[in-house]
């Protein structure tokens, strides 16, 4: 998994989409707060924004 990132990386420095960057980090941030928000209370809440 760490190779398929750093390949990843790679190919966006050698074709220099740096702005691809902040839109994969947010994407993450949602992915992460969606998983971990499961089976807690504050899961209502966190479906309401979607």
């Amino acid at each position: 998994m760490l190779g398929f990132f750093k390949e990843f990386f790679l190919f966006l420095k050698e074709r220099k989409k740096y702005w691809l960057i902040p839109i994969i980090i947010v994407l993450a941030l949602f992915g992460a707060l969606i998983v971990l928000s499961q089976g807690s209370v504050v899961a209502p809440f966190i479906y309401t924004i979607f």
